[in-house]
């Protein structure tokens, strides 16, 4: 009797990074800035400029960015979603140096009622070489996630 051929490899896990943070301003005040998907320069600090290519409209989905990072690096990003119900945008990398696959990232707002301040959470799962991985973990957690949302802390701050 044949056996089914099972394979010894499997693939591995996708790397996932979570970073939230709350800022002092209605969640609607804070969205009017993030929903912009070429808005990026105005309120990331790691960003110099931006651009929808193909003159498509900036919250149109499946529009693609793309832009140039103060390092010099450049980074292309198709819309997936936008919900202006749901204060969130969703968003695929499809050129970047940092070596990633598979990369889907979503921010979202969610309005805290007490003080009126916004929830702002920003996730991505995506593939990498496992030698990689804790270094674009941090990478993408600190040097982009949490410095956009500490900027926007900045910008908000009461």
């Amino acid at each position: 009797m044949s056996r089914p051929l099972v394979s010894r490899w499997r693939l591995p896990g996708m790397t996932k990074v979570y970073v939230s943070s709350v800022i002092p301003a209605p969640a609607a005040e804070v969205w009017k800035v993030v929903r912009d998907f070429n808005g990026l320069p105005s309120w990331a600090p790691f960003v110099t400029e931006s651009r929808i290519e193909q003159n498509a409209h900036p919250d149109q989905i499946g529009c693609i960015r793309n832009f140039v990072l103060r390092d010099g690096g450049r980074i292309r990003e198709r819309l997936l979603a936008l919900s202006d119900y749901d204060l969130s945008c969703s968003y695929a990398i499809l050129e970047s140096p940092m070596a990633v696959e598979n990369y889907i990232s979503t921010l979202s707002l969610t309005p805290i009622t007490d003080g009126n301040l916004t929830l702002a959470e920003w996730q991505a799962e995506f593939d990498c070489a496992p030698e990689r991985e804790a270094a674009l973990t941090h990478q993408i957690g600190t040097g982009v996630f949490q410095a956009a949302l500490s900027a926007l802390k900045q910008r908000f701050g009461r």
